[in-house]
């Protein structure tokens, strides 16, 4: 089973005027800490709002130049039991890049069947490219030897033209 975690994230920015101001370097400064590792987690500004009358808020709370933004990162987590599994997984590649910054799971959606099949498909398929690569013999009759030069390397070209 494979699920989108979605994990809120309470960023601390300092020497910030504008809200705005904080939400853009909050953003910046989780890529630096995510990436490259975990450069397919998306940032998205999180959503703030009143427990008790659902008024919405920015996502920042700016205090003596100081600040703290709400940051939604969602990340795909492949090959899970269940949910909590997926959950624990997502927060604990997250934390592990973003030391001292508080995470909450907000959501986990369970993606459909179909995904997986794609997915299945794809890597079967890759998999196989990848074996047939340095292998001619087991090419189908259709494709030409200068379909197999397309990933070949300059120098090797001419070997197979001959």
């Amino acid at each position: 089973m494979n699920c989108r975690v979605v994990v809120e994230a309470a960023v601390p920015v300092y020497d910030v005027e504008t809200a705005d101001e904080a939400v853009r370097i909050a953003i910046s400064k989780t890529g630096e800490m995510l990436n490259p590792d975990l450069n397919y987690v998306e940032i998205n500004m999180g959503e703030r709002s009143c427990p008790h009358c659902g008024e919405e808020f920015e996502p920042a709370f700016i205090a003596a130049d100081e600040s703290l933004v709400a940051l939604e990162l969602e990340m795909t987590v492949f090959n899970v039991e269940r949910e909590e599994h997926a959950a624990r997984i997502a927060r604990k590649e997250i934390g592990q890049r973003l030391e001292n910054i508080p995470l909450e799971v907000l959501e986990i959606e369970q993606l459909e069947a179909e995904d997986e099949d794609d997915e299945a498909d794809e890597s079967e398929s890759d998999a196989g490219e990848a074996s047939d690569a340095g292998d001619e013999t087991d090419r189908a009759p259709e494709e030409s030897a200068e379909d197999a030069g397309e990933d070949v390397l300059p120098e090797f070209e001419e070997i197979i033209d001959e």
